[in-house]
């Protein structure tokens, strides 16, 4: 995944929460766009999904985007 693509469903409004899957199975969610900071080099995101819990994922062992069901979303 690019920084670009990542940043354009960061952007997207409405925001509608997703998951990102990493080459290893793991998903990460991004709950809110303001939890995500990008590097100006464009391959690392830094995200915040709760409290102090901080995770570095390198943006090339994005797989997929997914957007969790609606009923999982409310």
């Amino acid at each position: 995944m690019t920084r670009e693509a990542l940043k354009s469903r960061l952007e997207a409004r409405p925001f509608k929460p997703f998951n990102l899957r990493l080459a290893d199975g793991a998903t990460v969610t991004i709950p809110h766009p303001e939890f995500v900071l990008l590097s100006q080099g464009g391959r690392t995101a830094i995200i915040n999904p709760e409290g102090e819990r901080f995770i570095e994922v390198d943006l090339g062992l994005v797989t997929a985007i997914e957007w969790p069901a609606a009923s999982q979303a409310a």
